[in-house]
Parts: structure tokens; sequence; C-alpha cells
């Protein structure tokens, strides 16, 4: 059996990933595989992680887990979606930089399912916006709190999947940036559900919903009709022309108000991170899905 967990970061997702899948139920269903909302596993998961305290399940376990969380019999694969999974998102942050416990949080939720093949699916998020969404986040405390001593600068995805990676060898990890998933949506949603690109996505255009006007969806619809043949080149071609066009400027836009923080700051921390996903897009063990 195969065990998928798409696991955020945090705001990079919303639950759209629960919500795409959930319209594809059918087929997903039809073929072997179960997409489970957080609330079916919430509990189960809960209870099963604080008894094993990051130790591997018995069949005997894996099996009552299983028997718990399921609504259809023996599926070949099963996927798990919620941001919670990487714990709150002020615990994002440490002295020890960007998503310190990661690695053993995904660990403790491969060994649920010892005797499967477990994947792993992240958004990465620059952390120039990273740190404002956590600062939003209700109970997060002030910048201080969260920050500590940490200059914000220090804050790297590089050395956090580098851990995640000594964290869960021989399972699959696949990455891409939360920055490109308005292009790359339908690759990410068919890859978590391995879902063949000649198999209609219902809710593929979910994300570009959300920060479009009604007329750029518009536009997407209708350029996509014309086509005879739709590649996924000329379909991110029609999204990145429609964004260009028809975005909102307040979903793609974020004002950050925090101390200390300038414009030269901001776009320092902006080309760490494009460093940071340049190397980790070659880093053995990482399947990285671009643009």
């Amino acid at each position: 059996m195969q065990v998928a967990f798409h696991c955020g970061a945090h705001g990079t997702d919303l639950y759209r990933m629960v919500k795409t899948l959930m319209q594809n139920r059918d087929w997903l269903h039809s073929n072997g595989i179960e997409p489970l909302t957080p609330n079916r596993h919430r509990d189960a998961f809960n209870e099963a992680l604080g008894a094993l305290k990051g130790n591997a399940s018995t069949p005997e376990m894996e099996q009552v887990l299983l028997d718990a969380i399921l609504d259809t019999d023996n599926p070949r694969r099963i996927i798990f979606s919620t941001p919670g999974f990487l714990g709150k998102a002020e615990r994002a942050i440490s002295s020890e930089g960007l998503y310190a416990g990661a690695g053993a949080k995904m660990a403790a939720l491969a060994n649920l399912f010892p005797n499967s093949e477990v994947e792993f699916f992240l958004a990465l998020k620059n952390p120039a916006t990273l740190v404002p969404f956590v600062m939003s986040q209700e109970g997060s405390g002030t910048y201080e709190q969260v920050m500590g001593a940490i200059p914000p600068e220090q804050l790297r995805w590089a050395p956090a999947i580098r851990r995640i990676l000594k964290s869960i060898p021989g399972c699959r990890l696949v990455l891409w940036c939360h920055e490109d998933t308005s292009l790359i949506w339908p690759e990410v949603v068919r890859r978590v559900a391995t879902m063949p690109s000649d198999v209609p996505l219902k809710a593929g255009l979910q994300m570009l919903a959300d920060i479009l006007r009604p007329e750029g969806l518009d536009m997407v619809r209708e350029e996509m009709g014309k086509q005879e043949r739709l590649t996924i080149e000329t379909r991110r071609s029609i999204f990145s022309a429609a964004l260009q066009r028809h975005a909102l400027p307040d979903q793609i836009e974020i004002e950050v108000n925090l101390p200390g923080w300038d414009q030269d700051l901001i776009d320092h921390i902006s080309d760490l991170y494009d460093e940071d996903v340049a190397e980790i897009a070659t880093m053995p063990g990482v399947e990285f899905i671009t643009p």
C-alpha cells in the first residue's frame, strides 16, 4: 500500500488539496485511491502518535488504525493532507532555523505505516512571506517571542530539507514552491493523486479562481477551449497571461509590517530563498516540480 502525506507548509494550501481531491473522489475510489479529510484521521493519528512516541507501529496497531480511518476496503493508495502535520505555525521558526522539528514529525508519521510505501509532499514558501503569515496566526505571540535572536536572513530552507531527508530515508519527497502553485496546481494534484494526464481533473482551476477576477477565469476557460491538444506548456502560458492581466492585487501582494524589516531586507531574504530553491532542486532524494 502507498501512503501519501501532504504536509503544507503553513500558509500555502488552506485545504485546497483536500477540496480538490474530494472533487475527484469518484475516479480516485474507482482506481483504489482513498483521500481522507483531516477530521477522518485527526483523533486516530493523535492517539497513535502519542502512544508510539516516534516508534514504529506493530502490524496489529497498523491494522487497527486503518480500520478506524478508511471508508473503502484495501485501497492501494491513501492520501492525507493537512498543515497540522508539521505542528503549530509558530513552531515553524526556532533558534535552529526553519522547521527544525519537521523531520522528526514526518518520521513519526511514516512510522504509523511501516509496512507501506510512504511519500511526502511539501510546498516551500518564501520566508519573507512565511514569517508574516506565522505572525498573523492567533496565539503566535510577539515578533520577539517568535523570532527570538535569530536574524530573519538565517531562516533558510536548504538546511531544513537536508534534516528532513536524513529523518525519512527511503521515503519519497516531492517539493515545489508555493509561489509557483497557481501555474502548476494541476501537476501537483496529479502527482499527489497519481492521476494520469489524460484523465479529466475536476477543480483543476481552483487555485487560479482564488486569485483571479472573474473575467480572468473566463479568459482561461476560453483559451483552453480553443486548444485541440492542450499541453502542459500551453496551459501554463494561458495561466500566466491571465495572471498578468487579471490577478487580484490583494491576493498576490502581501504587505509586510514587521520590526526592522524594510524592502532591502525583504529582497535579500527573497534572493536567499531563490538560492535555496536552486540547491534543493538538485538534492538527491528530492523530486522538484517546477513551472
